[in-house]
């Protein structure tokens, strides 16, 4: 006899009861009624197929986004006893084919696949002859043209519909406005589904805006009252770097996370985070998905996001054990004049994507109504210098083309060649005494790229080919002796890509087909940015409130611990005598900044800079040459 959900959830995961609308959500798969989970970060959305598939016979289909998330989603459940595979990219097909295998004879619960390995033949073939109890789709919004994070192999997801007709299907995510939610229920052809929303009020959260010119002395500030771990998130993997150092060199213990560095590396980086032998992890935005680490205090954003969604998915991994947590987001004039430009700038409008697609055909001089399934390996590079195109908004244009099946890319194209100069100064100049033919190269890669002894640094091979006045070739062949000679490290993506024409040459024709659907794709991101930007710029209305009304969701009361709920109300006076009189004997025996000020007294920072405004009006303090606070 099976047990109950109540039961597994017991065994399992050591509850006794169920959270928000998951028995709810259980309840409706075991009567085989498909279902979409809008639930918040943090909500519990794994429970709500993982325990249905352990109540059923059979094996749970998985559908995630991320490496990362697959393994650490398969790793919990290995470590619980429960049998599953990740079946993602980079496998032999010998060894798909025995994992395949194992999931039809094995006894395994679940099997967790990529949407990429999911458009194989083989893999639809054998899950069609599978026992499937439950098909589940992470990370739903994907799945939406809408969504924040659109993946067109997401789409292949409605296949597992016509596969398995009579098995229930359950969509999980944590952001989807109204348009995003029809299109998954569209999309996965839901027959009569049941949605469910719980709130996504996150009581125990603080959000902040810090308006800060110098954002590493708030980082610092910030990370130096830690009890338990932080993430800072940042948008570059220098930045990573470079924040985590500074941190490190102030007194926090902080590492970096991105997705150069090796395999090995976080896995170790991550270990030493979940143990808290490190308190700070400094990362861009993929990190923290599918990871249960409940003890995060401090969640900060040193960049401003490109959308509500992905601000509030990031800020939700504070707090999930329940306790007070901050999420602050830190910005200041510039970031919020540059972000427009740094997201909206590089999105190509319909005159562009006709533009490339043209010069792509007369490149490879494909005569119009010719070219379907025609495959060219292409220099980019070479391509953008040609035609005078900016490599950022042609890179975009080729992503565009390849969602919307005109061409199809090799997945190398995104990638870059990176160098670290890894050899003293000292080293690098005997070296250059003996290899005088190497030096113009070597040098010109120095003065171009600074922080090249610091970070692994993304070069651009052809630029430097041009200002060393030689060939590509030629440039590869000095990094490759640099590298094999211990002077530096060295990963060689060359602009080389495959690519593929899917559809005759039509010119403009083609890109109408689609053209309606990118422009509006590019107005909802500049939406989401104005939404953001609307989010930080609010000083009135407390920030739980605003996040949970961009969600559709009304809150009663305000959440009483965001920033402007704090300063809302008139400082004490009490207080305030009270930190005049600490001043008073501070500045009695030293000279002190307003910073040194703040980080000694241990009152809110608005009621202490408050105080420093009144003292200087009325002429008890004064500000010396050298920006301090001194009695007068």
């Amino acid at each position: 006899m099976s047990k109950s959900p109540k039961e597994i959830l017991q065994q399992y995961w050591g509850f006794s009861e169920f959270r928000g609308s998951q028995e709810k959500i259980i309840s409706a798969i075991l009567l085989k009624q498909d279902v979409l989970a809008l639930l918040p970060t943090g909500g519990g959305k794994s429970v709500c197929f993982q325990v249905p598939a352990l109540v059923k016979e059979g094996i749970c289909i998985v559908i995630s986004p991320l490496i990362s998330l697959i393994q650490n989603q398969v790793d919990a459940l290995k470590e619980k006893g429960i049998k599953a595979i990740a079946l993602t990219g980079g496998i032999p097909f010998d060894e798909v084919n025995n994992l395949l295998d194992n999931c039809m004879f094995g006894g395994y619960k679940f099997l967790y696949l990529s949407p990429e390995r999911l458009q194989q033949d083989i893999v639809q073939e054998r899950i069609q002859k599978m026992n499937v109890n439950l098909i589940a789709i992470d990370e739903a919004h994907c799945i939406s043209h809408w969504g924040h994070d659109f993946r067109p192999a997401y789409l292949e997801c409605s296949k597992l519909r016509g596969i398995l007709p009579d098995v229930p299907m359950i969509a999980l995510t944590a952001t989807a406005t109204k348009q995003v939610t029809t299109d998954i229920i569209d999309d996965l052809k839901f027959i009569e589904p049941l949605v469910v929303k719980d709130s996504f009020c996150r009581e125990n959260i603080a959000f902040k805006i810090f308006r800060e010119e110098d954002k590493r002395y708030r980082v610092k500030l910030l990370c130096s009252k830690l009890i338990k771990s932080a993430i800072v998130y940042v948008r570059t993997r220098r930045l990573a770097q470079e924040v985590a150092q500074y941190l490190n060199a102030n007194g926090s213990s902080a590492t970096h996370f991105h997705g150069g560095i090796s395999k090995q590396e976080k896995e170790k980086k991550l270990n030493q985070w979940l143990k808290n032998e490190i308190k700070v992890m400094v990362a861009t935005n993929a990190f923290g998905m599918g990871i249960d680490k409940p003890d995060v205090e401090l969640v900060v954003h040193y960049q401003i996001p490109d959308s509500i969604e992905n601000y509030f998915q990031e800020a939700g991994r504070a707090g999930r054990d329940g306790n007070i947590a901050e999420a602050v987001l830190i910005t200041n004039k510039t970031d919020e004049e540059l972000v427009k430009k740094q997201f909206l700038s590089v999105l190509p409008d319909t005159a562009f994507l006709k533009l490339v697609y043209n010069k792509l055909n007369n490149y490879f001089q494909i005569a119009y109504g010719e070219g379907k399934d025609e495959k060219f390996q292409l220099n980019f590079n070479e391509f953008c210098s040609t035609y005078s195109l900016n490599p950022l908004l042609a890179y975009n244009t080729m992503q565009i083309l390849d969602q919307n099946s005109v061409i199809a890319l090799n997945e190398s194209f995104s990638k870059k060649s990176t160098v670290q100069f890894v050899a003293s100064k000292e080293s690098l100049f005997d070296y250059f005494e003996n290899n005088q033919n190497i030096v113009l190269a070597a040098q010109t890669i120095l003065r171009t790229y600074g922080g090249i002894f610091d970070f692994d640094t993304k070069i651009n091979v052809r630029m430097i080919s041009k200002k060393a006045k030689t060939s590509e070739t030629y440039i590869i062949k000095v990094l490759e002796q640099l590298k094999s000679d211990g002077l530096i490290n060295y990963t060689a993506h060359h602009s080389d890509l495959d690519i593929t024409f899917l559809v005759p040459r039509e010119d403009d024709l083609t890109i109408n087909v689609f053209a309606g659907k990118v422009k509006e794709r590019h107005r909802i991101k500049e939406d989401n940015l104005d939404y953001m930007l609307a989010y930080i710029t609010n000083n009135k209305l407390c920030r739980s409130r605003q996040l949970l009304k961009y969600f559709g969701e009304e809150a009663k009361d305000n959440c009483g611990i965001c920033d402007i709920c704090t300063d809302a109300g008139d400082s004490n006076e009490t207080t305030l005598e009270l930190i005049s009189e600490e001043v008073f004997l501070m500045l009695k025996s030293d000279a002190l900044t307003s910073r040194e000020l703040i980080e000694k007294l241990t009152y809110k920072e608005s009621d202490v800079l408050l105080v420093l405004r009144r003292l200087l009006e009325d002429e008890f303090i004064q500000i010396n040459t050298k920006n301090q606070y001194e009695l007068e």
